[in-house]
Parts: structure tokens; C-alpha cells; sequence
């Protein structure tokens, strides 16, 4: 089956068909650092990051370019704020942004590309698009320029809004523009601002639109033409939409399909650092769940589907993965860690079908359900058998629990050594304990490793223990 994707600009499941076959070359809009991230911008991350690994798994090779805007209003706003240069914000949450994907185990991009690098390759862009009649300088001597959106008759086919019937961008005086649609390619600057936050220009001191940061990096690094721009549905207008309209205006053909996913929402608002209302890796490690729950929480649902976040929603789904991973890990114990299988077939046919995580995932729980009655039989031929196949899944989903990646299951290294330590004495005083036939101190020992959350299981190998219920 050959892999579909729901395509935004033909609104619709459509065969994915690369420009090049065998490459596929993607752009995905990245994080503004004005603040330090949260899971919605994991969300992200994540989502792109399974169709990455599908796409590789199909024996794709696959250029992904996820971009950082470093300078745009949001940041600035922040910089007078604090009275710190804009760059510092930035690249201080920039670091955060690095950390939270690797802890989530997100593959790092191809690049990823700052806007404030690229400042020449936005001029070329804005000249191009001035000359050719799409773009204006303000006549007021502000150092603003505009698109002119009238000037592109498929403007809004993207969102499928009408120019007429939007709401004008806040982004320069209305007493300047031709249209009050029209959008800034480039911002003059105002009194107030700090000097290091602008750059000089052909059209005097000032820093760029954050439509036109995008369509500069695409075709620096993608070229004029490439095969899925991708990001969350809340930038389809007005960001995606300038983007097309600049860039097809400037005679690139630009992104072949549009791929956006769901927002996660706290409440009844997305999730959003400008609201206040945000769930940070922080707060997740509060309620005792570990990176990889944390991302198999951000990975089961379709990723067209909106996330509705609650704390005991996420425990459930970290519950879910340690049944999983408890297969994997008891499977191992009993016929070592096999090398990655072959996905079922139900799970491939999901994945081809617009990335349908959450029906890959019944697949995949399938596999487990027959691996353990397997395991309960002592037939290790289906035993291995299934390992392989659950672990060749959950390495397309980034979640496998022997993955290098997670360390050991995506607790982080920090207090591993000192657990493990305490533990091991627990749990040598228990054996101890049944060595004299002690079973009510043995009892509560294991009594008291579990009130602490560890749970020990007695194997042919010796106890193994786990953090949570081990299913």
C-alpha cells in the first residue's frame, strides 16, 4: 500500500508521491523562542518525528529542515520586557528546545536554521517580489515593506478564506498599505526598539516579517520546490498562507503537500505560552511519568486529532506503555534482545493510511497480547518472533524500550545509580530473608518496595524490578 496523507491544500487523503523517488524533502515551521517550551511544541516534534521514521523505514532518504524564529514581534516584546538582548532570549530557550527533543528522543533535523541567518536570502526574495509588481515599499519613509495580496489571485485557497472577509494583520499602519489585507515583508524600525534587533536594509534599519523568515529557509535549504511543509493547524492562516502567496508570487513552486497536526489543548484553549496555560516537562515529571510515556501520550492519537490534556489522562496512557514495555522487557529475559522484526501487517496498513497512529498501536498491542501467551506457554519460537515484531513497531514510533535513547526506559541518569543502589540492598535482604525462610519479613520487604512505587516480579533469572504496576 502505498503511504496516503491528508493534504490541507486539496483538503483530502491523497497518494504520497515524492518530487525525487527515494528523497523526501521536508520543512517543518519550528518553535518562536521567546519562552521555554511545552508539550504542544512536543507535540510537534513527535509527530513529525513518526513520519520521519516511517518514511526512512520505507527506505526513504529523508532531508528535514526545522527552522528556529529567533527574531520576530513575540521575541522582541520579551527582550524589552526583560531588558536583555533579544538573542539571549533566544538562544537561552533555543537550548531548552534541544534538550526537551532529546529527551524525548525526537531525531535531530537535518538543519535547523535560525531566521536571523538568513537575512540575504530574504532580501532577494523581497527584491524579486518588488520588482515583479507583488511587493511595495510604504510611502511614508517608515522602512516598511508589503505584499500586495491583491496582487495574487489565489490568495486564501489554503485556508479557504476570501480576502474580503479576513481580519487586516496588525503589523504596520493602516495610513501605509494599499490594502488593509496587505502583510509586512519587512519591518522598519521604531522608536523604542533596541538597535542590535535590526539590520540593515535596502529599504533603511529593520528586521523581517515572520512570513517571510520561512519562505527564505525553505528555498535555501529545500530549493524551489520540495515535497511536504508541515506544522500545527493554527498556522495555516495567516502563516502558511502568506508563505504560499510570497513564494509562488516569487515564481517557486513551493510545497507539494501541506500536512498540519491537531493542537493539544489545556481546557477549552490550545495550549499556548501567550495565554499562560501551559504543561512543561517539568510538571510532567512531577506526576511520576518518564520521558517515553510522555511521548507515547503524545504519539498514540491520530495526529490530525486534538489532544484534550489532563493529568489523569496522561498517567492512563504512561500505564498503557509500561504494559508494553513490560512484554518487551520480560521478553527479553527469556530469549534476548532480538534484532528488529517485521511490523504486522494491520500495523503497516495504519501507518500507510495518513499516519494512523492509533490504529497502529491496537496492532502493535495485539502483537503483545499474543507475545505474553507465548511467554505463558514457554514457546520461545513465538516468543522471538513477536519481540522482533514489537520492537520493529514501537522503533517506527520512537518508543522501543531497549533503544539506546531511553537509557533505561527514559528516566534520565541523574538518580539512576543511587535507586538502582537501593534497591539492589531492598532487594538482597529479601532474598535473604526467603533464604531462612523468613516469608513475612520477604513479604514486606517487597510490601514496602511497592508503596515506593517499585514493583519486583520473581523470574527464572533472578527478581526484576520496575517502576509502576510492570504490566
Amino acid at each position: 500500500m502505498t503511504l496516503r496523507l491528508y493534504d490541507t491544500a486539496a483538503r483530502s487523503v491523497r497518494d504520497f508521491v515524492p518530487r525525487e523517488a527515494g528523497r523526501v524533502a521536508i520543512y517543518l515551521c519550528g518553535v518562536t523562542v521567546q519562552s521555554e517550551p511545552h508539550i504542544g511544541h512536543l507535540r510537534s516534534g513527535v509527530n513529525y518525528d513518526v513520519l520521519r521514521r516511517w518514511l526512512l523505514r520505507a527506505g526513504n532518504e529523508v532531508t528535514l529542515i526545522r527552522n528556529i524564529t529567533d527574531i520576530d514581534d513575540k521575541v522582541l516584546a520579551k527582550s524589552i520586557e526583560y531588558g536583555r538582548p533579544f538573542w539571549s532570549i533566544a538562544y537561552a530557550n533555543e537550548v531548552i528546545l534541544g534538550a526537551a527533543y532529546r529527551t524525548l528522543n525526537v531525531l535531530p533535523p537535518t538543519n535547523e536554521p535560525r531566521a536571523t541567518g538568513h537575512m540575504t536570502d530574504m532580501f532577494e526574495l523581497i527584491e524579486k517580489l518588488i520588482a515583479d509588481g507583488h511587493a511595495y515599499a510604504a510611502a511614508d519613509g517608515s522602512g516598511d515593506v508589503y505584499f500586495d495580496v491583491r496582487s495574487y489571485p489565489a490568495y486564501g485557497a489554503l485556508s479557504g478564506q476570501h480576502p474580503d472577509a479576513m481580519q487586516a494583520p496588525d503589523d504596520g499602519p493602516a495610513r501605509a498599505k494599499r490594502s488593509p489585507n496587505d502583510f509586512a515583508l519587512w519591518k522598519g524600525q521604531k522608536a523604542g526598539e533596541p538597535e542590535d534587533a535590526t539590520w540593515p536594509s535596502p529599504w533603511g534599519r529593520g528586521r523581517p516579517g515572520w512570513h517571510i523568515e520561512c519562505s527564505a529557509m525553505c528555498w535555501r535549504y529545500l530549493g524551489a520546490e520540495f515535497d511536504i511543509h508541515g506544522g500545527g493547524l493554527d498556522l495555516t492562516f495567516p502563516h502558511h498562507e502568506n508563505e504560499i502567496a510570497q513564494s509562488r508570487a516569487a515564481g517557486l513552486p513551493f510545497a507539494r503537500y501541506w500536512v498540519h497536526h491537531a493542537l493539544l489543548n489545556l481546557g477549552e484553549a490550545k495550549m499556548s505560552k501567550s495565554l499562560g496555560n501551559v504543561i512543561d516537562l517539568d510538571h510532567v515529571a512531577s506526576l511520576g511519568v518518564r520521558p517515553v510515556e510522555l511521548r507515547y501520550y503524545l504519539a498514540e492519537p491520530h495526529y490530525r486529532s486534538r489532544i484534550d490534556y489532563s493529568d489523569d489522562n496522561l498517567r492512563e496512557k504512561a500505564v498503557a506503555y509500561r504494559r508494553i514495555e513490560g512484554f518487551v522487557k520480560r521478553a527479553s529475559e527469556r530469549v534476548g534482545a532480538v534484532p528488529l522484526g517485521t511490523p504486522a501487517a494491520g500495523f503497516v496498513a495504519a501507518m500507510d493510511d495518513d499516519l494512523n497512529t492509533s490504529a497502529a498501536l491496537a496492532e502493535l498491542r495485539e502483537v503483545v497480547h499474543e507475545g505474553n501467551g507465548a511467554l505463558d506457554r514457554g514457546d520461545e519460537a513465538a516468543v522471538r518472533e513477536a519481540l522482533g515484531s514489537v520492537r520493529a513497531m514501537l522503533d517506527v514510533l520512537g518508543l522501543d524500550p531497549l533503544d539506546p535513547a531511553w537509557g533505561d526506559g527514559g528516566r534520565g541518569d541523574e538518580l539512576k545509580s543511587v535507586v538502582d543502589a537501593l534497591v539492589a540492598l531492598a532487594l538482597d535482604q529479601r532474598a535473604q530473608a526467603r533464604a531462612r525462610k523468613d516469608w513475612a519479613a520477604a513479604d514486606a520487604v517487597r510490601d514496602q518496595l511497592k508503596q515506593a512505587g517499585v514493583v519486583v516480579e520473581d523470574t527464572p533469572a533472578g527478581p526484576r524490578w520496575t517502576v509502576g504496576d510492570g504490566r
